[in-house]
């Protein structure tokens, strides 16, 4: 199942629409992944001059508190110039500090905290330039100015001790998500990356093999298509596309061949076709190709073409509609040349003709064979019969030996004349069947033959016959012609025995069948005890005029077995012989089941 749906086309598609999602989405999270680490960058950046401007603050505090001392101390104004400069630098820092804290509430809440101490630090640096500017150090207020300053300076340091603690803590963690991102992002790129590197190989691996089958088929086409042309020309056919949307037509390189020209050497329309059509043909094919452009088919149509040498070809054509690909309806025809087989028709009623001339004289034949020979045979025996009455004592026994010759020869020209008459009427197909007892029919024939049987004492046994559709008249022959010839053919130390077995087989089992029209048959068995006969003669039996034996020995005319296997093929059947020489033989009878 998972090999069948890999070769489906939509799912090579679909790999490859989501190999190219997947790089979409690579450069996407690529851009997002950059962005975050900038701002990463950028927030660890804030967070270091935040510490930094927050520094220089109290650095320029601590340079102002230096200032007010030595002023103090010297009364010296040049003391009062890192107060001045100080003071510029705190807002200075001040101003950068709310800049970078713009973002961050918490750190804009310090700041204004941090400015209102600031503010009163400053003032006390006022109140102690003031005292300082008269003297006055013993005084208690001078004293708790510079006291309260003091104080107010160890609080400042607290403040922005713990706002840049705060503000480690934050680039601490800054750093740790910097630091993950740096960790995650080339990981997570390099597996989505290969996930879509996979993907794309798997299609082009598909794709690959679907190029390399799509050769070969390219290949095998190419192949049929050279098979079809030669099978084109072989078979004396073209064919044609007729574009029905466009109303175009397309000739095959043979169609063209067939109407005498080299191919592609005109353009492939209806009216350069109607040129070669045989003028008395034009108007009807017209008709029929009006017809098809009507309905979309074309049934089978006859008309004669005209090469420009002047033969006349005699062609059939045919059409199927069939839509492509892109829907579009075309009319597929195949025209084929038939002019052999007008031509072997026309042989063949000549020849139908001469069969039912050579019928008729046959037909002659028997009817002379039937009258006018047995005739003159008649007045031959009867003379010989009269001279043998009456002059019999004035011969010579020369005389009466040859006259008993000529009596033999007569007799055996009757036999033959009847046998010739029998065999003549077997070949006469227009019989009628019917649905028979067969054995009554075996019963006739024995009867037909009682005497001889009697005469031989012969036992004739056969088991129950089945009702069969047949010719009733011939296959009565045909049992008659058997057992008279077991009789004729019989053993001189033993009396003859006949028996007559029945089945039904299947063709299929029985190897003698060959090529078997019907799937079961009726089998009838003739088994004697006679003379039998060496089975290299078991076909030769069946010809006509064929004798095993000297006519001296035994009797006969050699047609009695052709009459039998003329008879069994009437019936669609088959007859076979076998034997043993002095032990007996066996003919053995198919007739079809129906």
């Amino acid at each position: 199942m998972p090999a069948r749906i890999f070769k489906k086309s939509w799912l090579i598609k679909s790999i490859f629409f989501i190999s190219a999602f997947i790089i979409l989405v690579i450069g996407g999270t690529t851009y997002k992944k950059i962005e975050d680490l900038s701002q990463s960058s950028a927030l660890l950046t804030q967070t270091y001059k935040v510490n930094v401007e927050l520094e220089k603050i109290f650095s320029h505090l601590k340079d102002a508190e230096t200032g007010q001392r030595g002023f103090i101390i010297t009364n010296d104004p040049i003391y009062l110039d890192p107060y001045n400069v100080g003071r510029e630098n705190i807002n200075s820092s001040y101003a950068e500090l709310k800049v970078l804290g713009k973002d961050n509430i918490a750190l804009q809440n310090n700041l204004r905290e941090l400015n209102i101490l600031i503010d009163k630090r400053m003032e006390y640096f006022e109140k102690a330039f003031r005292f300082s500017s008269v003297g006055n150090y013993n005084d208690e207020n001078f004293k708790e100015n510079f006291y309260n300053g003091k104080k107010l300076m160890d609080t400042i340091r607290v403040k922005i001790k713990g706002m840049i603690d705060s503000e480690n803590e934050l680039l601490r963690k800054r750093q740790q998500t910097y630091e993950s991102n740096l960790k995650v992002t080339p990981m997570f790129l390099y597996m989505v990356l290969l996930l879509s590197l996979v993907l794309m190989f798997i299609t082009y691996s598909k794709i690959i093999r679907d190029l390399k089958k799509i050769k070969a088929a390219n290949e095998q086409l190419e192949i049929f298509k050279e098979s079809t042309k030669q099978s084109e020309i072989i078979g004396q056919q073209g064919n044609w596309i007729w574009d029905i949307e466009e109303s175009a037509f397309t000739y095959s390189d043979n169609l063209y061949r067939l109407l005498g020209e080299e191919p592609q050497s005109f353009t492939p329309t209806l009216d350069n076709f109607l040129n070669f059509v045989h003028p008395e043909d034009v108007e009807k094919l017209q008709k029929d190709v009006d017809k098809m452009m009507i309905n979309e088919d074309l049934p089978f149509i006859y008309y004669r073409i005209i090469q420009k040498n002047g033969t006349i070809r005699h062609f059939k054509a045919c059409a199927k509609l069939h839509r492509n690909l892109d829907g579009k309806k075309q009319l597929l025809g195949i025209t084929t040349d038939i002019t052999n087989e007008i031509e072997h028709f026309k042989t063949l009623e000549e020849r139908n003709l001469e069969l039912e001339r050579n019928n008729k004289e046959l037909s002659a034949f028997n009817y002379v064979a039937s009258h006018d020979l047995q005739e003159p045979l008649r007045k031959i025996q009867t003379f010989l019969s009269r001279l043998e009455d009456k002059e019999s004592s004035k011969l010579s026994e020369t005389g009466i030996l040859y006259i008993d010759r000529i009596k033999n020869a007569a007799t055996r020209m009757r036999l033959l004349i009847d046998d010739l008459l029998q065999f003549s009427r077997t070949n006469k197909s227009d019989k009628a069947f019917e649905l028979v007892d067969i054995n009554i029919l075996l019963e006739n024939a024995k009867q037909d033959l009682a005497e001889l049987i009697s005469e031989e004492n012969a036992i004739i046994t056969s088991n129950k016959l089945p009702t069969i559709n047949v010719i009733p008249f011939q296959i009565q022959q045909l049992f008659s012609n058997l057992i008279s010839n077991s009789l004729k053919y019989k053993s001189k130390d033993r009396i003859p025995e006949i028996r007559i077995v029945y089945s039904k087989i299947k063709a299929s089992e029985e190897p003698q069948i060959s090529n078997p029209k019907k799937p079961y048959y009726h089998k009838i068995t003739f088994t004697d005890n006679g003379i039998g006969f060496d089975n290299e003669y078991a076909e030769n039996i069946f010809v006509l005029f064929n004798r095993l034996h000297n006519k001296d020995e035994y009797s006969g005319t050699g047609i009695g077995l052709s009459i039998c296997k003329k008879i069994v093929e009437n019936h669609q059947g088959f007859i076979f012989g076998s034997g043993k020489p002095n032990a007996g033989a066996t003919f053995t009878i198919y007739l079809p089941f129906i």
